[in-house]
């Protein structure tokens, strides 16, 4: 039996995927094969710079019902990217648990919570 939740998780995760297979079709393999006209940073660095700025955005303004839905998508989608990015190049982050228990307290908490300023 799927629940109401699951249809809601797939009905989400195609409507992803269509807008990243949309991107993809515009900008071509650009966020995995960057043209690097200006930066010379990585793929994978490039995706990261994206994530920040996505994050920046919601510690900013935070998330409405106005903004919200586009932000969380394309951070979605730039993190679905990442993840095909570190696969393809064998990229590995030393994380430890205190190092993500932290950033969850310190950075992404105070992100979430936030007032728009």
């Amino acid at each position: 039996m799927t629940t109401h939740t699951q249809k809601d998780i797939e009905r989400t995760c195609e409507d992803i995927k269509d807008m990243l297979l949309a991107k993809n079709k515009s900008y071509g393999d650009s966020a995995i094969k960057p043209e690097r006209i200006f930066s010379s940073g990585s793929s994978i660095e490039q995706l990261l710079v994206r994530i920040d700025d996505k994050l920046s955005r919601i510690k900013r303004v935070g998330l409405d019902k106005v903004t919200s839905e586009d932000t969380v998508r394309d951070l979605i989608g730039y993190l679905v990217l990442l993840d095909i990015a570190t696969k393809r190049n064998g990229a590995h982050y030393e994380v430890t648990i205190e190092d993500s228990i932290d950033w969850y307290n310190n950075e992404f908490l105070p992100i979430w919570y936030a007032e728009p300023q």
